[in-house]
């Protein structure tokens, strides 16, 4: 049986720095050993201030950090981010003001180990720092995702990717959004943190993960030593079921989840709370699938008022099927795959997610 913490807090550090040590305690940070190297992987998704929930809150990380070097640790911030420098990152994200005087290091991921996860995967590459950490803190942020439903504890481990490889993997997986929720779980087994804390005090809803979601106070954190349970116990709060967050079916299928979860202290109903749209890629006939993903089905589109044409989108899909025109993006929706990069890197929220009228008509008519 897991065991699922969740406490009510707010950003006080003097609310906040309690909370956050009472769930590392029970948690089992007594197997935190004086200098041993520990890495705190918090969702660094790219350079954006706390109030718009894109990234972990400096204060939960400082908490963290915090409460290692009271373990006489080592802490190690880390993750590779999808856009913007690292240092920008932390800088924008008001990461290093917040821990200044700490004994912290900052450390890109860098490197990468091949592991073996097994099919149809086989070996993958691994940021080195994640695997050899003598304790590995996972500190996600909890919200939405367009094409996985919410980013939550699995998930947030695909910054463990490093650099350019994670839209490799975006491609590789293609459309087929259960084999990049299997690769999330087998590489969240490789990883295998010792913790996992959600920052789920102000959270994310609606065209997560980056500037076009919205953000949205729930005023909790949530811990688990395993990061499967919590991600279950995230989708029971929202009073969804857990096998819609694919991340959670491919886990019980795979034998991964465990059948009871226990759940410990202030278990909110959250209503009202935006999820993203989820469409299928292909519907009806197999033989006008291409026809449907081309013209028929949800789709990335630009709002070109707002749109700069800085080149982040077209640089990270990983498909390759967006280009810069004179004055406006084209997109190959042939190419496209659907994975949702434009959206969640683009610095202007420029980008959102659409099912054309026509699409949206015939699905419900094939429904029938």
């Amino acid at each position: 049986m897991s065991k699922v913490i969740i406490k009510k807090s707010t950003y006080d550090y003097d609310i906040l720095r309690p909370r956050v040590f009472e769930i590392m305690d029970a948690l089992g940070g007594e197997r935190i050993k004086k200098n041993s190297h520990v890495v705190i992987k918090p969702n660094l998704l790219a350079p954006a201030p706390p109030d718009k929930a894109i990234v972990t809150h400096p204060l939960v990380i400082k908490a963290a950090a915090e409460y290692v070097l009271q373990k006489g640790a080592r802490p190690v911030i880390s993750d590779s981010s999808a856009m913007g420098s690292f240092q920008k990152v932390l800088s924008e994200s008001g990461i290093k003001d917040a821990l200044k005087g700490l004994d912290v290091e900052f450390r890109e991921f860098k490197t990468s180990l091949k592991v073996s996860v097994g099919e149809p995967f086989g070996k993958i590459e691994i940021a080195e720092d994640a695997l050899k950490a003598d304790f590995l803190i996972n500190l996600p942020k909890f919200k939405t995702h367009m094409q996985m439903l919410l980013t939550l504890g699995v998930k947030n481990l695909f910054g463990c990717i490093v650099g350019i490889r994670k839209p490799e993997w975006h491609f590789r997986t293609g459309v087929d959004r259960e084999m990049f929720a299997k690769l999330l779980v087998n590489i969240y087994k490789a990883v295998s943190p010792d913790m996992t804390i959600i920052d789920a005090i102000l959270a994310m809803e609606g065209q997560g993960p980056g500037r076009r979601g919205t953000p949205k106070h729930l005023g909790v954190l949530m811990g688990s030593r395993n990061g499967i349970a919590l991600d279950i116990a995230a989708c029971k709060m929202l009073g969804i079921q857990p096998d819609k967050l694919l991340t959670n079916k491919l886990a019980k299928d795979m034998g991964l989840a465990d059948k009871a979860i226990e759940i410990e202290g202030d278990f909110p109903e959250i209503k009202h709370f935006k999820m993203p749209d989820i469409t299928p890629l292909v519907f009806g006939p197999q033989k006008l699938h291409r026809l449907m993903r081309k013209h028929l089905v949800q789709r990335p589109v630009c709002d070109d008022a707002v749109c700069r044409l800085c080149g982040e989108c077209w640089k990270y899909c990983p498909a390759k099927a967006i280009t810069r025109g004179r004055k406006k993006l084209n997109f190959d929706y042939d190419k496209c795959i659907r994975c949702y990069c434009c959206i969640e890197v683009c610095p202007h929220a420029a980008l959102l997610a659409k099912e054309t009228i026509t699409g949206k008509v015939l699905r419900r008519v094939i429904k029938r």
